[in-house]
C-alpha cells in the first residue's frame, strides 16, 4: 500500500513507521497518490498564532475572546477537551476551564498570517478556493509533472513548511471531490492527514449521521429525522424524486452527496458577492451586553476580511435567528461604501436596536453586501454623521500602527470589555 512520511516526506510501500526517519507520522492508503482535491484547515488558528507568539502558553488552555462578559471566539485543543467551544459565553467557558488564559483577538495579525499561508498555497496551484482566513480547498490536478511529486507529497510539504516557517499547524483532507475532502480534514485533527478514496466512499459514508453534510444544521437534521432519516444509509433508501418532492433542491443535493457525488469545481476566482460572519450560541440568549459584544466582534471580523480583499460594501446586514428558529434579516443601505469595523458595528447595532427586543436568540450574524473596490469607500462624505470621517481616520491610523509595531500595539476600548 502506498505510504508517505509526513515528517521527512519519504514515500514507501506500507508500514506504520517511516523506514528513513522512523517517524510514526505516516499516511498510507491505496489511492494516496491518485487523488488531487484537498481541503486544508489550520488547527485552532487564532489560538495557535497566539501560542506561537507566546511559547510559555504551549501547554496551557488558551481562549481567544472578550472579557468575562464577552464570548469565546475560538480556543486551543486543551480548552476544547474541557468542553469549551466557539461562541460560548465567557463566564460559562471559565466555569469549565477556570485556569484558561484569556487573550484578546488580533484580527490584523490573523489576516497577515492567512496571507502568508495563501502565498505558500499559490506556489502549488492557482486553483485555490478560500473558505475563511484559515481554510481553503485546493485542486492539484495535473501538477505532479510540474512539482515532480504527486499532490499528497506536495500537501504534506505544505503543512511542514507552514509549521517550520510560520509556526502553526494544519490538517489535510484528500479525496476525489470537495464534499469528501472537507469531511476528511476533520477526521484526525490536529496535524492530521486523512484520505477518503473512491473505492471506499459509499462504505465510509453509510453509517455517518446526516449532520456530516455541511449546511445541514439542527433544524435540517430535525426535518430529516421526522422523515425517518438519521444516517447517510437512510438517505440512500429514498428515491431521488421522492427526496426532491419532500425537501426541494436540498433533497436532490442530498441524494447525490449520500453517494459521495459532488461535481462542484474548486473555484479559484469566484466573485465575492458578500462578506459575512455569524455565531450560533450553545444556549439562547437575550442579554443585550452579550449580543452587543457579538455584534462588535463580528463587525471586526467582517472588516478584517474586507480589508484583506480590498473590498467595501454599500449595505450592512444583520441576521438574527430566534429561539423558535424563525430568522430575522435586516439590511441598511449606506450613503457611501465602508470597510470600517466601527461603521459596520454602528449600523449593525442600530439594526438590532430597531428590532425592539426580539427575544432570546440562538444565532446572530453581521455582513456587508453590494460590494465594490475599497478605493471608493469611507471618504467621509456623510453629512448626517460628522464624526464618521474622524473615526475612520482613527481606525486607519490604528491599522497602520498595528502593521508597523504588531497587532497588540493598540486596542479599542470596547474590545477590552
Amino acid at each position: 500500500m502506498p505510504a508517505l512520511c509526513r515528517h521527512c516526506l519519504t514515500t514507501f510501500d506500507d508500514g506504520t513507521r517511516c523506514p528513513a526517519c522512523r517517524s510514526p507520522r505516516v499516511t498510507a492508503h491505496p489511492e494516496l497518490f491518485d487523488l488531487s482535491i484537498a481541503h486544508m484547515d489550520c488547527d485552532a488558528f487564532y489560538a495557535s498564532v497566539e501560542k506561537r507568539d507566546r511559547p510559555e502558553l504551549a501547554d496551557k488552555p488558551v481562549i481567544v475572546g472578550g472579557g468575562r462578559r464577552g464570548v469565546v471566539t475560538t480556543c486551543c485543543y486543551i480548552a476544547r477537551i474541557r468542553g469549551v467551544r466557539s461562541a460560548m459565553p465567557m463566564f460559562k467557558a471559565l466555569k469549565l476551564c477556570p485556569d484558561a488564559v484569556i487573550i484578546k483577538g488580533r484580527m490584523d495579525l490573523y489576516v497577515e498570517v492567512s496571507r502568508q499561508i495563501r502565498a505558500m498555497m499559490e506556489e502549488l496551484t492557482p486553483a485555490i478556493e478560500p473558505l475563511s482566513l484559515d481554510e481553503a480547498f485546493l485542486d492539484l490536478t495535473g501538477t505532479a509533472r510540474l512539482h515532480g511529486a504527486p499532490p499528497a507529497v506536495m500537501l504534506a510539504r505544505l503543512t511542514r513548511r507552514i509549521s517550520d516557517e510560520i509556526g502553526i499547524t494544519g490538517s489535510i483532507g484528500l479525496s476525489h471531490n470537495k464534499f469528501l475532502a472537507k469531511i476528511a480534514s476533520d477526521l484526525d485533527k490536529p496535524r492530521g492527514f486523512s484520505v477518503i478514496g473512491r473505492a471506499e466512499t459509499e462504505a465510509f459514508l453509510a453509517p455517518k449521521p446526516v449532520g456530516i453534510v455541511f449546511g445541514i444544521g439542527a433544524v435540517g437534521q430535525e426535518s430529516l429525522r421526522r422523515a425517518g432519516i438519521d444516517t447517510i444509509a437512510d438517505l440512500r433508501r429514498w428515491d431521488r424524486a421522492d427526496l426532491a418532492r419532500r425537501f426541494g433542491s436540498m433533497g436532490d443535493r442530498l441524494w447525490h452527496l449520500a453517494r459521495g457525488e459532488d461535481m462542484r469545481p474548486v473555484r479559484a476566482h469566484r466573485p465575492v458577492k458578500s462578506i459575512s460572519k455569524e455565531t450560533t450560541f450553545d444556549e439562547d440568549t437575550a442579554d443585550p451586553d452579550i449580543l452587543d459584544g457579538h455584534i462588535w466582534r463580528l463587525a471586526e471580523q467582517v472588516s478584517a476580511r474586507a480589508k484583506a480583499r480590498d473590498l467595501a460594501g454599500r449595505v450592512v446586514t444583520l441576521k438574527l435567528k430566534r429561539a423558535n428558529f424563525t430568522t430575522i434579516t435586516r439590511r441598511h443601505a449606506l450613503s457611501e461604501p465602508t470597510q470600517m469595523a466601527d461603521r459596520i458595528y454602528r449600523e449593525g447595532r442600530a439594526l438590532f436596536d430597531a428590532l425592539g427586543g426580539p427575544g432570546p436568540a440562538r444565532l446572530i450574524g453581521v455582513g456587508l453586501a453590494d460590494l465594490c473596490a475599497a478605493d471608493a469607500a469611507d471618504r467621509g462624505g456623510d453629512l448626517l454623521d460628522p464624526g464618521a470621517a474622524r473615526r475612520a481616520a482613527a481606525e486607519r491610523a490604528t491599522d497602520a500602527i498595528r502593521a508597523r509595531f504588531g497587532a497588540a500595539a493598540i486596542a479599542k476600548g470596547r474590545a477590552l470589555r
